[in-house]
C-alpha cells in the first residue's frame, strides 16, 4: 500500500548541529558517543542504522572482531539507555569476512541486545539481485535487519506498510465466515522477507557513498515503529537516508555521522527532501523485471541460431560425441 507522505518542517528550516528537545532534525558532526551524551533517557522511539561492517570500507578501520563488538556494545548500551520504553531498535547488517570465512554479524551481535534486556521481534531478511560475484562461494544476495523492543508495550503500526494481496478474491470455505472475503481489504503483511532493490550505480539515489541503503527500506520501519513526531535516531547516520524516511513521514530526525564529506553531503539529501525535490524510489513501486520490460540484454546471444558463437558451438559439440 502506498503511505501518504508529508513534511512538518518549514523549507528555510535551519538544521541544528546539537540535539535539544525542541529541535526537529539534528547532523551532529562527530561520534556517536558524544552525540548520545546530550540525548535525555527514554527520549528516542527508534533507532535504525547500518553500522560499519568492519570489512575495510573506506570510512572504517578493520578491527579484529572482538574489539568491533566492544565498540558495538558501547552504541548500543547507550542507544537502549535513550530508548523510550515503547521503542524499537532495528541494526540492519551484512556479514564479516575474516580469511575467507564469513561470520553473520547478527548473529555475533544478538547476545549484545540479549544481555541488554531487549526482546528480539523479528529478524528481517533484506533480498536484493545484484552485488559482488564470488567465484569460491555462492554471491551474497541478502542482509538481515534485526528488530529488537524494550518492552512488551511497543509501538507497531501494520496498516501504514501493508501490501496488496496476492490473492484479493480468496473467500472462507468453511465455518461461521464461509462464502466471505477472507483478505484484509487494506492489504497484507509484508512478512520478514523484503524484496528491495539495493544502491548501486543505476539506483536513482547513488551517490558516491560505497554502502548506502535505500530511502524505502527505512520508510517500512519508521511507518510502523513510530508514530508523527517521534525521534528517529541513526548513531551511523552515512548519507542521511534515516533522517530523510523521518521527515518524509512527520517524525524527527537525528543522526551522527564522522566523515564531514558525508555529513555535508546528508544535510544536501535532506534539504532536497525538505524541498520535494529529492529522488527516491517509491515504496510501492515493483522490483524491475528485464524480461517483462524487453530489455534487449535478456536475450542470450547464445540463444540465437545465427550467432558465431552458435555455430562454433555446434561444431564443438560435433567433434566431442562420445567423450565424457
Amino acid at each position: 500500500m502506498k503511505a501518504k507522505t508529508q513534511t512538518l518542517f518549514n523549507p528555510n528550516y535551519k538544521f541544528a548541529d546539537q540535539f535539544a528537545p525542541s529541535e526537529s532534525v539534528v547532523v551532529y558532526s562527530g561520534d556517536c558517543l558524544d552525540l548520545l551524551k546530550s540525548i535525555p533517557d527514554e527520549s528516542l522511539q527508534l533507532v535504525v542504522t547500518s553500522p560499519p561492517y568492519n570489512i575495510g570500507k573506506e570510512y572504517e578501520k578493520k578491527l579484529h572482531l572482538d574489539l568491533y563488538l566492544e565498540q558495538q556494545a558501547q552504541v548500543i548500551t547507550e542507544c537502549v539507555r535513550a530508548l523510550s520504553p515503547k521503542g524499537s531498535i532495528c541494526w540492519q547488517v551484512g556479514n564479516y569476512v575474516d580469511k575467507g570465512a564469513i561470520i553473520p554479524l547478527d548473529t555475533v551481535l544478538y547476545p549484545i541486545f540479549s544481555r541488554l534486556g531487549l526482546r528480539m521481534r523479528n529478524r528481517i531478511i533484506w533480498h536484493f539481485e545484484h552485488g559482488l560475484h564470488c567465484s569460491r562461494r555462492f554471491s551474497g544476495r541478502y542482509e538481515t535487519i534485526i528488530w529488537f523492543t524494550k518492552s512488551d508495550d511497543y509501538i507497531f503500526n501494520l496498516d501504514p506498510v501493508r501490501i496488496p494481496q496476492k490473492y484479493p478474491g480468496k473467500k472462507y470455505f468453511k465455518g461461521p465466515k464461509a462464502g466471505q472475503y477472507s483478505c484484509n481489504p487494506l492489504g497484507k503483511n509484508p512478512g520478514d522477507l523484503w524484496v528491495i532493490p539495493n544502491v548501486k550505480s543505476n539506483h536513482v539515489e547513488k551517490t558516491e557513498h560505497p554502502c548506502q541503503f535505500p530511502v524505502e527500506l527505512i520508510e517500512r520501519l519508521v511507518l510502523s515503529l513510530t508514530n508523527e513526531k517521534d525521534w528517529v535516531f541513526d548513531p551511523f547516520l552515512g548519507t542521511g537516508t534515516s533522517v530523510i524516511a523521518a521527515i518524509r513521514h512527520g517524525r524527527r530526525g537525528v543522526g551522527a555521522e564522522t566523515v564531514p564529506k558525508y555529513v555535508d553531503l546528508a544535510r544536501d539529501r535532506m534539504r532536497q527532501e525538505i524541498e520535494g525535490t529529492l529522488r527516491t524510489r517509491p515504496m510501492d513501486r515493483p522490483v524491475y523485471d528485464p524480461v517483462e520490460n524487453g530489455n534487449s540484454l535478456t536475450v542470450a546471444p547464445w540463444d540465437k541460431k545465427d550467432s558465431e558463437q552458435m555455430t562454433l558451438l555446434e561444431k564443438s559439440s560435433q567433434y566431442g560425441k562420445g567423450c565424457r
